[in-house]
């Protein structure tokens, strides 16, 4: 239902918004998938269980970079987790939100920048 809902982007369009200032890579996994597997260089780490608290701006744990007015790309291990996380951003009115079809694993067979 969710990827009925929402805008998703092949790797080949993430590759190209990577590194454009006007948007932000969003890791949705839990941190031990980010430690073990590494992520898109640069990207943000709001994992999908407390992602509503970090984009919520009145929530203590609200992370600033949701108050951007920067347009999202969210992204999972293979796309599940971020189709989710994009369509609950999208009815919290962050603004421009897109799941990265195919995710991590999508971005890493294509040669996109990793780190960790």
């Amino acid at each position: 239902e969710a990827n009925a809902a929402i805008e998703t982007c092949s790797v080949q369009d993430a590759l190209r918004l990577h590194g454009n200032d006007g948007w932000v890579f969003v890791d949705v996994r839990d941190a031990a998938e980010i430690a073990k597997e590494g992520r898109i260089a640069g990207a943000s780490h709001a994992s999908r269980g407390l992602l509503e608290f970090r984009i919520d701006p009145g929530s203590p744990m609200h992370d600033p970079v949701f108050a951007s007015g920067k347009c999202f790309v969210f992204y999972c291990g293979t796309g599940g987790r971020s189709a989710l996380a994009t369509h609950r951003a999208a009815e919290m009115g962050l603004g421009k939100v897109v799941s990265l079809a195919g995710g991590f694993s999508a971005w890493k067979s294509a040669g996109g920048p990793v780190e960790g």
